[in-house]
């Protein structure tokens, strides 16, 4: 079972400062560019965030204000969100693709009292009353702060860091978790990562991606591990080179790099003795990719699943066998069951499909929906929080996966909402009405948003204009990469639409 959290916890001093003074001079973080090697020790990586933790508290913020970290895929991201979380404030650590619209209105959703541009960035005015704007120029002279003492004397409960995730309406919505948020992963470091302090984690993702920023930086810091990250060109190559170069030991990634590696990243050039597994999440981990991976390196893909509001949850791993198309069962501590459809809160036994469902009381369980206090309500059915995927569970406790009950699109591994590209779409001049659906793409493994789009008599069928239409308004992950031009749109009797009935 997982143990209980200590009332008083802070999530940054959890991954920093007991290392930091038991294991001063060992790397904890290094991140690799095209020319370059950033590389600090624990003592550095505590001095630094509680430099920047003082430099924040200089900006007069309210108590637990919003922090806003707008940087694309460099250190000091990750530098920033321990900061603003070690000085009591709650980080906010936004997708690098997020057009400037986008991040513009998660700045005034999110209600921050402070911006981080990173250097891709700091071209951008975002002009908000009250809000203090930092460039990187203005950031670098933080880190020059006397440090605090300590880290901020906060509770388990109290609000740590907010993510935003699509959900079924045209608005992403905040998903707010508290500092217990990471004593809530530690199932998954010995049923899934098998991280342990003498361990390199290399994660293929970007730093300000969650599941990066949780699997690749704060369970490898929270176990006194090395963090690698990379921040380079885009190089299928690269991640084997840097397996044998850094010795690592657990590789992350989306089934997509996995895929990438085995067909362009000439393995059999490389030395990986050092890997002992790798891990995938973010979209289902098709049977075939695993095995390839497993005949060309010897080494198992362990899968996960999880979501925005709790993370990774079931999953296989060194101590739960793989089972072929399934990710895997309920991490010891957690508490999971498929509900009815409808309604009640009775779980439903094996072999019955249902919505999947976790105990609220989980310890890396959300504190709620930022000022969605309807949609929140609608999460909830008694003790447990309800998603809107439908699954099984076989006598073994593995989970089956049946789709989404609710439209929620995964193209490459990013949650996106079909309403918030629609909405999209038909700003677009002469667009009379557009939907969106998820669907295989060439290599029939991989799925893309595809576009359904009616247009008004006379108006020409532009598909180039409109994906550059949603180029400059949409973030890479949710723009459409196909448009399909019909008469009408399928509907049924009372007019809702008919997504299954797109072609």
């Amino acid at each position: 079972m997982l143990s209980a959290v200590p009332q008083r916890f802070n999530l940054a001093h959890y991954c920093l400062a007991e290392n930091a003074r038991l294991h001063p001079e060992k790397i904890g973080l290094t991140v690799v560019g095209d020319e370059h090697v950033q590389r600090w020790s624990y003592a550095q990586l505590d001095l630094k965030v509680r430099q920047l933790a003082a430099g924040f508290k200089t900006l007069n913020l309210k108590p637990g204000a919003h922090i806003m970290i707008r940087m694309g895929n460099e250190a000091n991201a990750a530098l920033a969100y321990f900061a603003a979380i070690a000085a009591g404030y709650v980080a906010f650590l936004a997708s690098a693709q997020l057009t400037f619209d986008e991040a513009a209105f998660l700045l005034q959703d999110s209600e921050a009292q402070a911006l981080i541009l990173g250097a891709s960035f700091s071209h951008e005015n975002h002009v908000s009353p009250g809000v203090a704007i930092l460039s990187p120029q203005a950031l670098d002279a933080l880190f020059l702060s006397e440090p605090i003492a300590d880290y901020e004397d906060t509770a388990a409960q109290d609000p740590a860091y907010l993510v935003y995730t699509s959900g079924t309406t045209s608005r992403p919505k905040g998903v707010l978790h508290a500092h217990r948020a990471a004593w809530g992963r530690r199932p998954m470091l010995t049923h899934w990562t098998g991280l342990r302090s003498e361990d390199v984690m290399l994660h293929a993702g970007a730093i300000n991606w969650t599941y990066t920023l949780g699997v690749g930086v704060v369970d490898p810091l929270s176990v006194g591990a090395a963090a690698v990250l990379y921040n380079g060109k885009s190089d299928p190559s690269v991640w084997p080179r840097l397996i044998e170069r850094y010795g690592v030991s657990v590789f992350a990634a989306v089934p997509g790099v996995f895929r990438q590696i085995l067909k362009y990243g000439a393995l059999e050039e490389y030395n990986l003795s050092s890997l002992r597994h790798g891990l995938s999440a973010g979209a289902a981990l098709p049977q075939n990719l695993s095995l390839d991976w497993r005949k060309r390196t010897g080494k198992e893909i362990f899968e996960a699943f999880g979501m925005s509001e709790i993370s990774t949850f079931i999953s296989s791993g060194p101590l739960t066998p793989i089972k072929t198309d399934s990710p895997g069962r309920a991490q010891p501590g957690r508490v999971v069951a498929a509900l009815p459809v409808e309604n009640g809160d009775v779980p439903l036994g094996s072999g019955q499909t249902g919505l999947l469902a976790i105990r609220r009381d989980d310890p890396g369980m959300m504190l709620g929906y930022w000022k969605r206090q309807e949609e929140e309500q609608q999460a909830f059915r008694g003790e447990w929080f309800v998603s809107g995927d439908l699954v099984e569970f076989d006598e073994d406790g593995y989970m089956w996966r049946h789709g989404r009950a609710d439209e929620v699109m995964n193209a490459g591994g990013f949650r996106v909402s079909p309403a918030e590209v629609e909405k999209c779409l038909l700003t677009f001049p002469n667009v009379a009405e557009a939907a969106v659906a998820e669907r295989a793409g060439r290599d029939g493994e991989t799925t893309i948003i595809k576009a359904y789009v009616v247009m008004r008599e006379a108006a020409p069928a532009d598909e180039i204009a409109i994906l550059a239409h949603c180029q400059s308004h949409l973030a890479a992950y949710k723009r459409p990469k196909v448009v399909v031009f019909l008469e009408s749109l399928p509907r049924n009797a009372n007019g809702k639409l008919k997504r299954d009935a797109l072609a």
